[in-house]
């Protein structure tokens, strides 16, 4: 009696082969799930920074320590001799002699902590990049095609600390109380791009390649291209926003919808050379306090405006994630131009300016989500009502 055949068998006698997936989900995965958590604790790491940045500037320390020691800096002064070392320092500097003249030790040491902390932070960045990179690489769990990514990370976090040094040693010489508002400009502007790096990298990893290539069939051109100019015009206005607070122009026009009085504001390209004269106009875009406010004013009702518009795109997409994601970034939006408001007319007090920087930090990440969720729709269930 012949045996009972197996229900995959044909008729033939050949056994039918076993289903396979694709080749995609058939080759080496890595560890996309455990570097995205490393990707996170960078992101978190990354938006510390820029808030510990921000609190360094508005509180002016920046200057307090004078010297660039990357690894035999991470220590503090430990002893008496060691802060008088550090103040002595700082009062050969043109922001004691200028600004802080008859300084004491107490206050030094409150911005040196500022400044310290901030440093720190960024070796602490570095230190979990280096480790976490190390570990996925030596042990193969990169996913494929995800070294160089990894690496660009990594890299553009040196590149920040070789800024972060050349915008600090801008004000140490001549007459200079602060760094220079573009030095500034592009260390926070680079932050950011590597903050955008990180979020992307983040969403990605979090569907398969598989998941991403079926899903990029159904992207949204028109909605992506939108939501990428939206992603380029924020980021000059994340860089108008640090030329603002380079020179202290939060706090010269308190007034809101005007400036002082006028909508443009007077002698807008007059920057004084300090021999009664005035520097070239191109200064002005950097230097001159009503100039600056007034570009970064006229760029964010721009912004606004155009954001409108791609909402009003976003809202009509075929995916309900998508809409919800348009609509997270119209809802910041208006939170951001309100915090804008208020940071004016409290002159750019403390608590108002830093909020206002980490409104700019989540209005930025909300339009990656959005663009990327152009590129790559999560489908929804029509039975369920999340089509």
């Amino acid at each position: 009696m012949a045996g009972k055949r197996s229900i995959f068998e044909e008729v033939g006698g050949k056994v039918a082969p076993t289903p396979q997936g694709s080749l995609i989900d058939a080759g080496p995965k890595g560890a996309r799930g455990a570097v995205r958590i490393w990707l996170i604790v960078l992101f978190l790491m990354v938006m510390a920074m820029i808030v510990v940045g921000g609190l360094t500037r508005l509180t002016d320390s920046g200057l307090s320590i004078t010297e660039w020691r990357p690894v035999t800096g991470a220590l503090p002064p430990m002893n008496e001799a060691d802060w008088l070392s550090e103040f002595e320092k700082y009062r050969a500097s043109p922001q004691y002699q200028l600004m802080n003249a008859g300084m004491e030790m107490s206050a030094f040491k409150v911005i040196y902590w500022w400044e310290w902390g901030h440093r720190q932070l960024g070796r602490a960045v570095g230190l979990v990049w280096a480790v976490g990179f190390l570990f996925f690489w030596a042990t193969k769990r990169i996913p494929p095609g995800w070294t160089g990514r990894l690496v660009l990370i990594g890299a553009l976090g040196g590149l920040q600390g070789a800024i972060g040094w050349w915008m600090v040693a801008s004000g140490l010489t001549g007459a200079m109380t602060s760094v220079a508002s573009y030095r500034l400009a592009t260390h926070l502007g680079l932050a950011f791009v590597i903050l955008g790096f990180i979020a992307w990298y983040v969403f990605l990893l979090g569907r398969s390649e598989a998941a991403l290539l079926q899903a990029r069939r159904t992207r949204e051109g028109k909605l992506f291209s939108l939501s990428t100019g939206l992603m380029h015009f924020a980021f000059l206005q994340i860089v108008l926003g640090a030329l603002v607070a380079g020179i202290d122009a939060g706090r010269a026009f308190p007034t809101w919808p005007d400036m002082n009085g006028q909508f443009f504001p007077a002698d807008a390209f007059y920057v004084p050379d300090g021999q009664g004269g005035s520097l070239p106009v191109w200064h002005a875009f950097f230097e001159n306090p009503g100039l600056v406010q007034f570009l970064h004013r006229m760029a964010g009702y721009g912004l606004f405006a155009f954001g409108v518009v791609v909402w009003l795109r976003g809202r009509k997409s075929a995916h309900a994630t998508t809409r919800f994601a348009f609509h997270m970034v119209m809802a910041m939006m208006l939170a951001q131009v309100a915090l804008g408001i208020w940071a004016v007319l409290t002159a750019a007090q403390l608590h108002v300016a830093i909020t206002h920087q980490l409104g700019a930090v989540f209005l930025w990440v909300l339009i990656l989500r959005a663009r990327y969720l152009s590129q790559y729709p999560l489908a929804g269930s029509i039975r369920k009502g999340t089509a």
